[in-house]
């Protein structure tokens, strides 16, 4: 596969069908315009664009670098510091804000001099049997002229990893983590293992067995690691890239009066959103609290 991008007279990565992107969906005052396909669906390409370690790789490969940033996973909110290559040699310190991650667009903002207010956004679209990847640059007439050229050479880094990622997903294990809501809160065990991770709080979970699907790998591991019947309601947030494969988060309730035990946790709780962010979560799931917040509604107290 040629992981190219259009960006006006640029070629771009062809959808399923071998076309090119429709040029009427290109353009608009004020805006540099690409759009790539990636073969994979839209929460696992979401899931990608949101790992810092993906993007600390582009940037390198585009001759610009990451100084500091907040973890493994961006959400809404955090800032990084990214090493701008303008000359060779020389490179100016950009703080961007993220402030939007979800399945069907990512967006960032730059706050510091000299392209403060400039902003990002990444649409996903389904398109065949992948998802296309529709980025928009808002930002000033020079520097828009300043930052076309190095531009490309980002979004032509991003292409080639995006689809080399998102070969490597598609070919590797997945792990479901499951979002059990009772009442308007989630459920959250405490880890016993591995000793760097005992004693932090987790959504219930585990691999998916080969042929096995991923609602019913959701219903086993609750019924192993909790004793209760689950019924899975549906997705939740992106995926994310782990060590041990690609995380994905399903949301279930509880059926027939069946109640959760810790049969292989510590302990259990009950959490409410406003309770999410003072629990010691792994990482990996500290990633989804927006997700989880926005599943169990706003706060009652």
């Amino acid at each position: 596969m040629d992981p190219r991008v259009q960006e006006g007279g640029l070629p771009a990565l062809c959808g399923p069908e071998g076309g090119l992107p429709e040029p009427g969906r290109r353009g608009g005052a004020g805006r540099i315009r690409a759009v790539v396909w990636v073969d994979a669906e839209a929460r696992t390409v979401a899931g990608l664009l949101r790992d810092a370690d993906l993007l600390d790789d582009v940037l390198r490969a585009a001759g610009h670098r990451v100084r500091r940033r907040p973890g493994r996973w961006l959400g809404p909110g955090d800032l990084l510091t990214i090493g701008v290559r303008v000359l060779p040699g020389l490179r100016v310190p950009v703080v961007v804000e993220v402030r939007a991650v979800g399945p069907a667009e990512l967006s960032a903002e730059v706050r510091s001099r000299p392209w403060r207010g400039s902003r990002w956004s990444a649409r996903l679209v389904p398109v065949g049997t992948g998802t296309e990847v529709r980025d928009g640059w808002r930002a000033g007439p020079l520097t828009r002229l300043l930052a076309r050229r190095p531009l490309r050479r980002l979004r032509s880094a991003r292409a080639e990893r995006l689809v080399a990622a998102a070969t490597a997903v598609g070919a590797g294990a997945v792990v479901v983590a499951t979002a059990l809501v009772r009442d308007g809160a989630v459920l959250a065990a405490q880890r016993t293992r591995p000793p760097a991770l005992a004693g932090r709080w987790e959504l219930a979970g585990g691999r998916v067995e080969a042929g096995e699907a991923e609602e019913d790998a959701v219903v086993r591991e609750c019924r192993e690691e909790l004793g209760c019947a689950v019924s899975p309601t549906g997705r939740v947030g992106t995926d994310l890239l782990i060590d041990a494969g690609v995380l994905r988060v399903h949301a279930a309730v509880l059926v027939d009066g069946s109640a959760p035990t810790a049969l292989e946790h510590a302990g259990l709780r009950w959490v409410g959103p406003a309770e999410l962010e003072a629990v010691d979560w792994v990482d990996a799931d500290r990633a989804v609290l927006p997700d989880l917040r926005a599943l169990l509604g706003p706060s009652t107290t």
